[in-house]
This record gives C-alpha cells, sequence and structure tokens, in this order.
C-alpha cells in the first residue's frame, strides 16, 4: 500500500479501521477514480463474515475528500439497501454516513462495523423467510445463543443453504494461558450448513459440520486434531451443542495443562546441555541450546508436539562453523530427527538424558555431514 499515494484524510481513516477493528479487516485492492490516477481513493475490504468473507468497495472521492465514502456491496446482495429512502418530508434516522464527520479518524471504522450489523440482520432476515419447517426448527431452538451469524447462499449454478457460524464455549481461553501475547480473542466456532429443502422430510439428514477456531489458537489446542461427537438420528442442534461444549472444553483445559509438562521437560533439558540461548516461555513449543563435542560447535533445535509427551519432540542440529557458500552463507543444518530412544512413561529428566546420550553418537554423524558438503562446494 504505497501511502504516499493516498490523500492523507483517507489514510487517517482506513489505517484506524484497519488497527481498531476486532474484526481481521483486509484491504484487497486499491486503485485510482481520480483524474490524477497517482491518488489512490477507492479500496476493496475484505470483512470476516459468518466464518467466511464479504467483500465491499469503498469508494472515497479524491478531489472531494471531506465527503462521505460510498461503498459497493457485492453482486449477490444487491437487495440489500442498509438505509432506505423515506418519503419527502420524512424524518430520516442519523447513520454514521448522514452524520459524517471527515475530520474524525474512527468515522469509516463506525461505518463499517454499523453496516456489517445491518447485513447480519439482513441475513437474518432471510433466511428466517426460508420455507424449511426443518431449519425454522433448528434456529428456534438455538435464539437463546448470543453471537450466532447466519447467511444465505443461492444462485443459479449452487443449491440453496444456510449456513450458520455458531460461537461455542463460554470460558475466557486468553485468560487461562498465563503470559499471552494474543492481540484478539480465541475463540472457537461451529459451522453448520443446512441444506434448503421444500419439502418435508420425516428422517432429515444431519447437518455438515466443522469446527473453525483463531488462527493463532493452533499453537494452544489442534482443532483439526479433534474429532466431533457423532450427529445421532433424530438428534438436534440444541442437543448436540452441550456435548460437543463440554469435550472441548475438557481437552482445552488438558492442552493448557501439557504446558507446564512441557516446561517441566525443557527445564529438564538444563542438566545435560546447560541453559537455552532461546526457549518459548509462554506455550513451551520450542528451545534452543548450544552444544559442543570436541571443538565442533552446533546448536541444537527442540521442537515440542502439542501431544507431547505422547509425541517425540522433533530435534534438528544446526552446524557454529559450516555454511552454504552458494546459499547466502546460510548454517548446514540436519534433517529433523526423530529416530531415539523414547517413551512417554519416562520422567523429564531420564527424557533429556537418553536424548543427551543420542546426540553425543549423533553429532560426529552430523559433524561429517557438514565436512562433506564444505568438499563439495570446493
Amino acid at each position: 500500500m504505497a501511502v504516499d499515494s493516498i490523500p492523507p484524510i483517507i489514510l487517517t481513516q482506513l489505517n484506524y479501521l484497519l488497527s481498531h477493528s476486532p474484526y481481521s479487516i483486509k484491504v484487497e485492492q486499491m486503485w485510482s477514480g481520480s483524474k490524477n490516477p497517482a491518488l489512490l481513493d477507492r479500496f476493496t475490504l475484505s470483512i470476516p463474515f459468518c466464518l467466511d468473507y464479504i467483500k465491499w468497495d469503498v469508494i472515497y472521492n479524491a478531489q472531494f475528500p471531506l465527503l462521505p465514502p460510498d461503498i459497493i456491496f457485492g453482486p449477490e446482495d444487491e437487495n440489500f439497501r442498509p438505509y432506505p429512502v423515506g418519503r419527502e418530508g420524512d424524518l430520516k434516522p442519523k447513520n454514521s454516513l448522514s452524520d459524517w464527520n471527515c475530520k474524525d479518524p474512527t468515522r469509516l471504522l463506525s461505518l463499517i462495523h454499523e453496516l456489517r450489523s445491518l447485513y447480519m440482520a439482513y441475513q437474518k432476515k432471510r433466511v428466517g423467510e426460508v420455507d424449511d419447517e426443518r431449519l425454522k426448527f433448528e434456529i428456534n431452538t438455538m435464539y437463546s445463543r448470543e453471537g450466532i451469524e447466519m447467511y444465505m447462499s443461492s444462485g443459479v449454478d449452487k443449491p440453496e443453504e444456510v449456513k450458520l457460524a455458531v460461537p461455542l464455549l463460554e470460558m475466557d481461553i486468553n485468560k487461562l494461558v498465563a503470559g499471552s501475547t494474543w492481540h484478539h480473542q480465541q475463540k472457537i466456532y461451529l459451522q453448520v450448513i443446512y441444506p434448503v429443502s421444500r419439502k418435508y422430510l420425516a428422517m432429515a439428514s444431519a447437518p455438515r459440520l466443522k469446527l473453525i477456531s483463531s488462527p493463532e489458537l493452533k499453537v494452544l489446542f489442534s482443532i483439526d486434531e479433534f474429532r466431533l461427537p457423532p450427529w445421532l438420528e433424530g438428534m438436534c442442534m440444541a442437543e448436540y451443542l452441550p456435548t460437543l461444549e463440554e469435550m472441548l472444553e475438557s481437552q482445552i483445559r488438558d492442552a493448557v495443562s501439557s504446558i507446564e509438562v512441557r516446561r517441566k521437560f525443557i527445564t529438564a533439558l538444563t542438566i545435560p546441555f546447560g541453559r537455552p540461548l532461546e526457549a518459548d516461555p509462554i506455550f513451551c513449543r520450542k528451545a534452543t541450546f548450544l552444544a559442543c563435542s570436541g571443538v565442533f560447535t552446533f546448536l541444537v533445535h527442540f521442537t515440542l508436539p502439542l501431544q507431547f509427551p505422547r509425541q517425540q519432540p522433533a530435534l534438528m542440529l544446526q552446524s557454529s562453523q559450516h555454511f552454504h557458500s552458494h546459499s547466502g552463507n546460510a548454517p548446514i543444518k540436519s534433517a529433523i530427527l526423530q529416530d531415539y530412544p523414547w517413551s512417554p512413561r519416562w520422567d523429564v529428566a531420564q527424557m533429556a538424558e537418553r536424548i543427551f546420550d543420542y546426540l553425543v553418537e549423533e553429532c560426529l554423524n552430523f559433524k561429517k555431514h557438514c565436512n562433506e558438503v564444505l568438499v563439495q562446494q570446493r
């Protein structure tokens, strides 16, 4: 984004939106609609909604930057009219466009958030108008849940579907992890997709279900490895969600507890290896130690899996004395090492000791490999 090509008033509002919105809004592209093509006054925003993205074009006018922007919605939302035009003489309610103040850097943020809320209500209304008894029943059973987003998907070449994004768990995951540096609240959602059926079905099929979490959560808990509970015949979503949330909460608390297990292992490594050069102090997923064999010095990188100690750490050796001459003098590294003695039943002191004993021999093989690489580079 060439900031020197964006009028300052527009740039201030855009930067405030991107840095202060709780949603991970992104700018997809920028272009000029001005007589001066060097001035960028239009851009496409990619806005998270219902576990997907909606794309809106924001159209400023570089020649008249004091005016509010126009917003162009996607072609599938031609019936979305957030600010209906009233009859002449009617008192028009205030909104973020009618109350525009170009000198206020928060105005674009307020406008986009207001439009997103109106779009959420618009989609909820569309879903409510669908003539599908099973779908209406399912949604009615979940009305007490806050924060559910809905999206009606339809088109010429695709079947009608209703997508739901159901937030799970009332627990504050951020507060469970001591020292967490997460900037956004970590959340887990259940994506539910119902095919729209215009006729009565005695036994409706199960909806398509998928767990989706904040991207940063993967350092603590793997959604991909979580097995959803089975959807039983005749079940409804109100029956399914409590079991799912109970399983999720239990496994997340186990994941938080496993941080301390990994921390104890890294602490045990300091006995044979000495103090680490680097270590992940929050999630305890990585640690690096300096080691030597005679005059040969090298680094030992440890990567601890979420399933530790059931799964053993991955090791990598990195020479402090051998470099690739044709790769920008990058240090020579070993392949990932996992073929060493390991048992999850050992205590952490024995785990550390057995790894150290293994590396006493393996570092000689690595040194030989480094020397062979140097010979090949001559």
